[in-house]
Order: structure tokens, then sequence, then C-alpha cells
């Protein structure tokens, strides 16, 4: 088939990849010169893992363009674009209308659009209206098919996903993405039909879900401090239960990245303007965003001044594998330094870059740990990558002058860390 996706952010440039994959032609278009040139040369402007692989294998099905002529050369066109949060929590529907725009400006044929951005419940009813409303000659059929991506491990989540959604109640869009989602249909990955509000709901509550457990086993790893329990054994313990999983279960200092805080405010917004309470997700909102302090707390209960202190937050990204720091708990945390006129040094594999179009020069970049915890007070781990993992704990107590290591994703032995001399803090124990 010819595809065409708009936007070649995270969403966008994922589903073009791995449709281009399974055999399709498909043309990204995008409104940002910098980014086609950089895609036209086989160079990823996001960071994804396998994605120069299949960019470069995929070549010669993959078309990058700004040109708004290829909406006339597709059988389906998907909608990739952001929905960026807004102030008050809501989803902008900004981009997603601007390319509904263009399909009525540029476009002249039938066509399947498919909103892979993730809205608001009942926006591809509205988009459907809003077609219907311009007096288009051709047919649109609007579809939902919402994604479950997870940054760092996208494009094999793709390839095995645990369900295929889509949201429409015409026979002839669905039977064209059946035959456009073939070659994972025929591998078993699940195809389920259901009405558009339904499709878009399930992307909000599966996130939202996810979201609460990782609060909730925050407050359970809160409470195992104040009762002397070990929260680790109690995840593993639990994980055991089928009904439970043992996913998500891992203390920490909260979640962040472009997903779970945005789509979890946008439906509680969406709840609150119908008059209802989501008081389950607003307390897991609560929850994440006392969690995100929970380092600086205890690093304040132990060094009460930190004015011109030397400290060291070690991983700015909201998860290992990805480049973004969007909510990133790292982000909090510094501020929280600054505020208080401490001396920031920094270490990330991948995102010091974008970390430094955020902060310039008012905190320091390294690009070793063993640079960045040199002669500091204490440490903040706020990123479980693999460098930060299996470093050599005992360069702690070599290189800095005080060697207090304060852990927000239990990366370390607590028993081990105690026995090498280093006063070591972690989350729930």
């Amino acid at each position: 088939m010819k595809i065409t996706v708009v936007g070649t952010g995270y969403v966008g440039l994922v589903t073009g990849v791995t449709l281009a994959e399974i055999g399709h032609y498909v043309n990204c278009v995008d409104i940002d010169n910098n980014k086609i040139d950089m895609l036209k040369r086989g160079l990823s402007p996001i960071y994804e893992k396998d994605m120069d692989y299949y960019l470069k294998k995929n070549k010669d099905r993959l078309n990058f363009t700004t040109d708004y002529s290829v909406y006339n050369d597709c059988e389906i066109l998907f909608i990739g674009v952001g929905t960026p949060e807004n102030e008050d929590g809501s989803a902008n529907l900004s981009y997603v209308k601007r390319v509904c725009e263009d399909i009525v400006k540029y476009g002249s044929k039938d066509l399947i659009v498919v909103i892979k951005s993730t809205v608001p419940i009942g926006t591809n009813d509205e988009i459907d209206s809003y077609f219907k409303s311009t007096g288009l000659r051709s047919k649109i059929y609007v579809v939902s098919n919402p994604e479950f991506l997870s940054q760092g491990t996208a494009i094999n989540d793709v390839f095995n996903s645990k369900r295929i959604i889509i949201g429409s109640n015409d026979d002839y869009a669905i039977q064209k993405m059946k035959k456009l989602y073939e070659p994972f249909i025929e591998s078993g990955i699940p195809f389920l039909v259901m009405d558009r509000k339904s499709s878009e709901m399930v992307k909000y509550a599966s996130n939202s879900f996810l979201a609460t457990k990782i609060s909730f086993i925050n407050e359970i790893s809160n409470l195992c401090e104040v009762l002397g329990a070990d929260v680790n054994s109690v995840a593993l313990g639990m994980g055991y239960d089928d009904r439970i999983g043992n996913k998500f279960l891992k203390p920490g200092i909260g979640y962040g990245g472009s997903c779970f805080p945005k789509d979890t405010k946008a439906l509680v917004d969406l709840a609150n303007k119908n008059n209802y309470n989501l008081e389950i997700v607003s307390s897991t909102i609560s929850v994440n965003e006392k969690q995100k302090r929970k380092c600086f707390d205890i690093l304040k209960g132990l060094i009460n001044d930190l004015n011109n202190k030397d400290i060291a937050i070690l991983g700015v990204t909201f998860k290992p594998g990805t480049d973004d720091l969007r909510d990133s708990p790292s982000l909090k945390n510094i501020d929280l330094l600054l505020d208080e006129s401490a001396n920031v040094r920094v270490y990330d594999p991948v995102g010091l870059e974008n970390l430094k179009k955020m902060y310039g020069d008012t905190i320091k970049y390294f690009n070793s740990i063993s640079e960045t915890i040199k002669n500091c007070e204490a440490v903040l781990i706020m990123t479980e990558w693999d460098e930060i993992k299996y470093y050599n704990y005992s360069c702690y107590k070599k290189l800095m002058s005080n060697p207090i290591v304060i852990d927000g994703r239990n990366c370390y032995n607590k028993k081990e860390m105690k026995d090498n001399g280093i006063d070591y803090y972690c989350i729930g124990g």
C-alpha cells in the first residue's frame, strides 16, 4: 500500500519506519525542513534504538518531504503529530487540527485518515464531523488507531505488539486497516475493532493504569521506610501473583516522559469538564509530583546548607534508552538544587545536549561519572543507565569529598555500599 504519515517525531517516525519494514511505501511529511534534511541523509532526529538501522534498510520504501501533494498519493494517511499539554492539563490539538485543514486544502481523493496521535475521547468523532462539514466531494474515513509505544524500545514494541486497536464502525475502513496490518495479524498480534471513543479511551486508560501502578508502589515504598520493611522484597512477592504482575512495580522517584504525565492530566481534565472526579488518577498525579523530590528531601535532611556545595546528578533523562527530558524527575531536583545555590554537576550518556538547551551555563556538564562526582559532597542518581548501574561503586569513596549517594532508582545493593564505607540511601529500604 501507499501510505502517508504526517509528523516525523516519536510517534510518526516509528509508524513510518515500521510500516515500510512490512512492505508498504511510505511518505513521511513534516513542516520542519531540518528534520526532513536529516532523514533524507539517513539520520534520525530522535534517539531511538535501531532507528538508524531501519531507516537505511528501508530507504527505497521511505520518502521524506515537506510537500503536501503526497496527500493525494496514498490510500491511508496517518496523523502522528504531537498533542502537548496545555497549561490547564488539557491536550493541545492545534497540530492535529492543522493537518486536518491541510487534508481539506490539498486532498482531492477518497482517503482513510488514521488518528495515531493521542487525543481526548471524542476527538475522532469531531474530526469526522469537521470533514463532513467542509463539503468535500471525496470520502474521508476517520479511524482511531492509538499507539502503545515505550521510548527506547518503540520499534520492537510495534513488531511485538500486545494488540492493534482499531476504532471504526465502517466496514470498508476496517478491512483496509486489516489489510495494512496483515503481516502483524498473521504473526499472532490480536486485531481488536471497537467504536472510536472506546479506542481513544483504551490509550488513556492504559497509560493511567500503568502510572497508577508506579505511584502505588512508591506509596508502599514510603510506608516500608517508616515500618522497616524492604519494598523490593514486597514488590517481588506481589509480582508472583499473575493478577498483579511484576511490571511497573519498581520503586523510585516517579514517572516522567512524554506520555504518562500528559495523558493522566488530560484524562483528569476531560473528567472534570464532564463533572466527574477521577479520584484515583488525580491521586496518582499528586503522589508522583511528591515522589520526584524524594532524593532532594533526603539530601536536605543530611546537608541543610547546600550553598556553594558541589552536588552531582547522575542521569537526566526520564528513563534509560532515550534522550527525552520531558517531565523527568531530574529537572525538578536540578531546579531545587539551584534554588539552594548548590553547584550542580551533571552526567548522562545521551541527554546532555538537550539539557544544555534548558540550563545553559548555570550547571556543569561532564562526559564521565568519575569526572562528575570528583570532590562532590553528594550524588543523586536519577536514571538507571547501565553506565551508572555497573559503575565501580568503590570510586564513590575514592573520588568524593563526602561519599553520600542518594539513589532514586535503587541501582545498587545497600549492604555492599555500606560495607564499602559509602553513606548510601535508596528508595523504600
